[in-house]
């Protein structure tokens, strides 16, 4: 297991539901390839409803369903995974998103309990 500790770099990728890489969402494709290139760890959080430089808002409301809604991708890792991480961004994420870097001071990283890997599902 790395060490992760003190002063790291936080990024968030900012992107749509339906936004895919090679026919697969673009959220399991980056997840996948961080964790094939050894980042120490990344979430995939799902939004109910939020809107971006094209001010069209998507939201999981009932009345207005919508096929876009908003998926945040946090990264926490050194500087020098972050690095690779730009160029990896460039590659996959083609279309409308939002990156951003700031720095985090990191209390506490350490991995829980084993559990067996999920297989994945087909989209």
């Amino acid at each position: 297991m790395r060490v992760l500790d003190g002063n790291q770099c936080l990024v968030r990728i900012f992107l749509g539901e339906s936004d895919r890489f090679h026919h697969m969402p673009l959220s399991r494709a980056l997840l996948e390839r961080l964790r094939r290139d050894g980042f120490a760890g990344a979430t995939v959080i799902h939004g109910v409803a939020g809107f971006g430089a094209s001010s069209v808002i998507h939201t999981a409301s009932l009345v207005e369903l919508s096929t876009d809604l908003p998926v945040l991708i946090e990264v926490i890792d050194d500087e020098a995974h972050v690095e690779k991480l730009l160029p990896i961004l460039d590659e996959m994420v083609t279309g409308g998103a939002l990156v951003t870097v700031e720095r985090v001071r990191v209390v506490k990283y350490a991995a829980g309990e084993k559990r067996p890997e999920s297989s994945p599902r087909s989209t």
